[in-house]
């Protein structure tokens, strides 16, 4: 059966036939022999996709459903991690269905009642959820006016829907309650849908508080780790020793003797204890910790070593981009840099909370892919997926692959060996810290020529990284299913493919050159876990095509903004980069004062999603070689814009993060393991040393398509700081995190 958009016909169309029932067929797929006219060889023609995440779960009651009472509920696959996206959504149905913002109940990523959206990751939310809520809900509203057409005995075209009704130009109304049927919705969505024109936004690309702050804000229960169930009990885990060890020996009475104690777990390498209060187990995690005996695992490198060891590990080569051309070049530059380890640093321990019940095992977790985690889980349980249920419940901090797949194993496990009782099971900092993945070390280098104009000719660029996901989907993902006494072996490691990318993700450069080559080293063997953090591999790639461009400007006595102008041909870029540096006050050739630096940076996040420029200014103190970025402005094109206040709190957020980044994080590891298990160890951005001011501008573009913007800043950010600081310094630091010891070392102090 043929959609409706290629026959001509319209839902309104059938559903104001006051019940008819129309079929229409499509044959074209099975003729035997050509048509007359018609090409032998001509192939047929593939059906139009459907927008976004439509394409998965094309059927309209899957997103949309509106009850007899008129009531609408929303749902999503995607989760709210803290990028606003539950206000964003909520948004694009209230304006497309004509209803209030308050009027909607959404529903977040759950596996018992929302379409299965992967992972939140990647700055898809808006692009494949927010495209598909928002063709949904057009459709929707098509429909309900058909349906209130034929109920009405008007013309649909004079028909508005408004505040949950259809209205007539008389002023008669029919509730959408009263028109909704069972089985309405259930159809599938059309390719093509009657959107509303952007000059008659009245909810979209208009500030909306965001729904998720107020108790994040007052102390209210906004996380996971607030949760408490009736008759919840408390657990903790006790980790090796090290990556890799295993337990030779325990004795486990004298706490299962303890206080409170309920249970002690052992199923091969895995230790747990179940107790009624949440410091009683915490008492007797310590000493079941004391009371086990570990055979240490394999040594990890010298950490001082890790780059000449990444670089020296197996690689699988792929040239990512080969446009090589002979060019003349007059000067050639060549530089290196580097990326060490670097935590989440969420401030909440990951945390999970489960309960198996009548056979099913249900799970709170802030996973940033209910599906994947659930078809883990059931694995590693041994149990069909209908038979575990994971349901998104944010947590305190993440932005990538951090603890929180791992605690919802934990608590899976936990819970099985423990039935009835609701279980809550939260990390301890140091086991965050040392056991979650980290996001990976990195080596770049990059060379180019250029002619005697100044402007580049030859543009080669290698990274060399391991992979940069290692989600779940399988259960040997999970520490758990590794550490039980019948193991599930870990995944081999792959690199993500492009376009997208992982350790390669922003490796090909947006700018035009007359011969490129950008080659991607990737590293199966990883001597720490590593998975997605934040940006993924677009952060270190950026920075050091950002400031490798800078370093190529001084070499031609150019202003580094026009110099990225030059080799830019993208127009949207290129508004992008001219806005941030007005908004700036960028002029070329001004220095700013002794121990000062303006520093630059842009990329269009994957060369597919939003994009970011960014200048920073940014104070050097030579004596104790500390910096602070006292201030930033970024300009932002992210297509349609839905809440401009959200789209300037991600941006912002990105430029916060990314600071804290590249001057201060990095984690220290020894032979055994990570050793920067705590705040003191792990050093982040604290509140002396933000910003005096951060402005982000945001480029509307009315009609055109979303495009992600929650990790569009890392890159720009990283790059604008180096930049700056090497004006400020007059020396040039390729190795992240720029340190106050490293920025010392430099100027000689």
């Amino acid at each position: 059966m043929s959609a409706a958009g290629e026959t001509g016909l319209s839902r309104r169309g059938v559903l104001a036939g006051a019940g008819a029932l129309v079929l229409s067929f499509s044959m074209d797929c099975a003729q035997a022999q050509p048509q007359e006219g018609q090409n032998a060889r001509q192939e047929p023609r593939p059906a139009p996709q459907l927008p976004g995440s439509l394409k998965s779960s094309p059927r309209l009651d899957a997103w949309i459903r509106v009850g007899a009472d008129s009531s609408v509920t929303l749902f999503t696959g995607k989760a709210e991690l803290g990028q606003g996206i539950r206000t964003a959504l909520l948004q694009v149905a209230a304006e497309e269905l004509e209803v209030e913002l308050a009027a909607i109940r959404l529903v977040t990523a759950d596996t018992g009642a929302t379409p299965n959206e992967g992972y939140t990751a990647g700055s898809h939310s808006m692009q494949d959820s927010g495209t598909a809520i928002r063709h949904a809900a057009a459709q929707v509203r098509e429909i309900l006016i058909a349906r209130a057409a034929g109920r009405l005995g008007v013309p649909g075209e004079g028909l508005r829907a408004e505040g949950g009704a259809v209205v007539s130009p008389d002023g008669r109304r029919a509730s959408f309650g009263e028109l909704v049927a069972d089985g309405l919705l259930a159809v599938r969505a059309a390719p093509e849908s009657r959107l509303k024109d952007p000059a008659r936004f009245r909810v979209m690309n208009q500030p909306v508080q965001r729904v998720d702050i107020p108790a994040k804000v007052t102390g209210g229960a906004a996380y996971v780790q607030d949760m408490r169930l009736p008759g919840m009990v408390h657990a903790r885990v006790v980790r090796p020793s090290g990556p890799g060890a295993r337990l030779e020996a325990l004795d486990s009475g004298a706490v299962e003797r303890m206080p409170g104690v309920l249970k002690v777990i052992r199923d091969g390498d895995f230790l747990a204890v179940v107790a009624e209060r949440e410091f009683q187990c915490i008492q007797a995690m310590r000493a079941l910790s004391a009371a086990a005996r570990w055979r240490a695992g394999p040594a990890l490198p010298k950490q001082a070593e890790i780059f000449g060891t990444l670089r020296g590990l197996p690689s699988e080569d792929t040239a990512i981009l080969d446009k090589r051309t002979p060019q003349a070049a007059q000067r050639r530059l060549e530089a290196s840099y580097t990326r060490q380890y670097q935590s989440h640093g969420s401030i909440g321990p990951s945390c999970a909370v489960a309960q198996v019940r009548d056979g099913v095992v249900t799970v709170w977790t802030h996973t940033q892919g209910v599906y994947p985690d659930r078809d883990a889980i059931a694995e590693m349980l041994r149990l069909p997926k209908e038979r575990v249920r994971c349901i998104h419940t944010e947590g305190s901090g993440c932005y990538g692959h951090n603890g929180a797949d791992d605690a919802a194993a934990d608590a899976a496990l936990i819970a099985t060996a423990f039935p009835d009782r609701p279980v809550r099971l939260q990390w301890m900092r140091e086991q965050e810290n040392a056991w979650e993945p980290l996001g990976p070390a990195m080596v770049t280098q990059a060379r180019a020529g250029l002619d005697a104009s100044g402007a580049i000719v030859d543009w080669d660029y290698e990274v060399w990284s391991n992979t940069h996901s290692t989600r779940p989907g399988t259960a040997g993902s999970l520490l758990a299913a590794r550490l039980v006494a019948e193991p599930f072996p870990e995944p081999a490691p792959k690199p993500l493919p492009q376009p997208e990318g992982g350790g390669d993700r922003n490796a090909i450069p947006l700018y035009t050159f007359p011969s490129a080559r950008v080659m991607h080293h990737f590293l199966p063997r990883m001597p720490l876990r590593v998975s997605a953090m934040r940006a993924l591999g677009a952060y270190m790639n950026v920075f050091t095509i950002e400031s490798f461009m800078d370093e190529l400007a001084a070499e031609a006595g150019a202003d580094p903004v026009e110099f990225r102008l030059r080799h830019m041909q993208d127009p949207r870029a290129r508004d992008v980069i001219a806005r941030a540096a007005q908004a700036f006050g960028w002029k070329a050739g001004e220095r700013p004062p002794r121990g000062r630096g303006h520093g630059f940076g842009f990329a269009r996040y994957k060369n597919l999603a939003a994009y970011c420029a960014v200048a920073t200014e940014l104070e050097v103190a030579r004596e104790t070689g500390r910096a602070r970025m006292l201030r930033a402005v970024a300009a932002v094109d992210s297509g349609q814009v839905v809440n401009p206040d959200g789209l300037r709190n991600q941006v912002e957020g990105a430029i916060m993060q990314s600071m804290s980044w590249t001057l201060y994080e990095s984690v220290s590891f020894d032979e055994a393991g990570v050793t920067s298990v705590d705040w003191s160890t792990y050093p982040m951005l604290r509140f002396n040393g933000v910003p005096l001011s951060v402005e982000v501008h945001v480029i509307d573009r009315p009609g055109l398509p979303f495009l992600g913007s929650g990790e569009c800043g890392q890159g720009p950010t990283a790059a604008a700081i180096g930049n700056a600081m090497a004006q400020a310094t007059g020396k040039r630091l390729r190795d992240l995190p720029l340190t106050r010891e490293r920025i010392k070392a430099a100027v000689g102090v």
